[in-house]
């Protein structure tokens, strides 16, 4: 089931749980309330920052650092090892209470999900108004607090309930989308990571209201398939359904050196991140999947790809280092220098499940 509401009338919501890990460990511990707490890997080893409380970013702290770093950033910052069989109870709580209102409901992972709510009745309609009572009713469940952006596509939506946590609530009217986009930089966009940021950068491209200077046709040269997606959101356009049964191809990680790799065992260190991420985001999806591939971009930017498939699931990070590593001596990265290393895992199942048997505008 998807929303097939006409796409100009659709009211969405982004829900965001608020420090999701990190909040749990605070409710669950009191004595680590105000102190930064980060939830990851331990910062004596080659460990990644999974999330951390607003007290640890406020020294600069965020997901996906090396944890190593994180401790150099705050000596006195104290680190829990993820209990992901307690988020993802938490988290069934919250994504019960959200059928409550829709069954449009999209889980993006354990913390977040997108809910249509174009055809509830609830609160005559008012879709700002079932966001503050899903955020008051998260609260009084769970002990926690949630973020929520509303407006009428999912790209909005979602950048609205990032305007102002933590405990935030920011609607985007339909007459304010396009400058609200025009004022965005391109670093925001859906699908922009930093390799694509840099490239729109030389291009002269720095935020929304930039794409709308190109014709269709000179972005579609410069960009690819993805550049009509890129000029629609600069319109304030975004026609992607809620897709309440999304099934993911693959979840990977991926990172560009600011200078080239050129040594073996750099590269192997450079892996042991990327492990790290993409075994986090599986436990988050509650996901294992059956094939590892390993992308590399050389420093002339020709890119290749190893893969490896098996019959035990991939989940574990070192288990996918030690793959990636004999994946790694099968390209020329031993003797070309590399701007690029990726991990992905493909042919995913659920990681409960053995894998051999195997989720009107009206009044706003």
């Amino acid at each position: 089931m998807t929303s097939d509401s006409n796409p100009a009338l659709r009211k969405i919501i982004h829900v965001d749980m608020d420090a999701f890990y990190a909040a749990i460990e605070q409710r669950d511990a009191p004595e680590l309330r105000g102190r930064p707490v980060v939830v990851g890997g331990s910062p004596d080893g080659r460990g990644v920052v999974a999330t951390c409380s607003y007290e640890a970013r406020r020294f600069g702290i965020h997901s996906a650092m090396p944890a190593a770093r994180a401790i150099r950033l705050c000596p006195q910052a104290v680190f829990i090892r993820p209990r992901f069989d307690v988020y993802r109870d938490v988290s069934r709580q919250i994504q019960a209470l959200f059928l409550d209102y829709t069954p449009l409901v999209e889980p993006l992972s354990l913390d977040e999900a997108f809910l249509d709510v174009s055809g509830t009745a609830a609160f005559q309609g008012s879709a700002t108004l079932i966001a503050r009572d899903i955020k008051q009713r998260i609260t009084e469940t769970t002990g926690l607090t949630a973020s929520a952006g509303v407006s009428y596509n999912k790209f909005l939506a979602k950048q609205a309930s990032d305007l102002d946590k933590p405990d935030g609530l920011t609607l985007i009217r339909p007459e304010q989308g396009v400058g609200f986009v025009a004022r965005l930089p391109v670093g925001k966009f859906h699908g922009v990571g930093r390799a694509t940021e840099a490239r729109l950068h030389e291009l002269g491209i720095h935020s929304g209201a930039d794409f709308l200077r190109w014709s269709a046709a000179e972005l579609q040269q410069m960009l690819g398939r993805r550049a009509a997606f890129f000029q629609a959101i600069a319109q304030g356009h975004d026609e992607r359904p809620v897709q309440p049964r999304r099934l993911r191809k693959s979840v990977g990680a991926e990172t560009t050196f600011s200078e080239d790799l050129a040594r073996p065992a750099e590269m192997v260190d450079a892996l042991q991140p990327l492990a790290e991420k993409v075994a986090y985001r599986l436990a988050e999806k509650q996901l294992q999947g059956a094939t590892l591939t390993l992308k590399v971009k050389y420093a002339d930017f020709r890119q290749i790809t190893r893969s490896h498939s098996r019959r035990q699931p991939f989940r574990e990070a070192a288990d996918m280092l030690a793959i990636a590593s004999t994946l790694l001596q099968r390209t020329e990265a031993p003797r070309r220098p590399v701007r690029l290393l990726g991990l992905a895992v493909a042919g995913l199942e659920p990681a409960d499940r053995p894998l051999a048997a195997q989720m009107n505008l009206g009044d706003w």
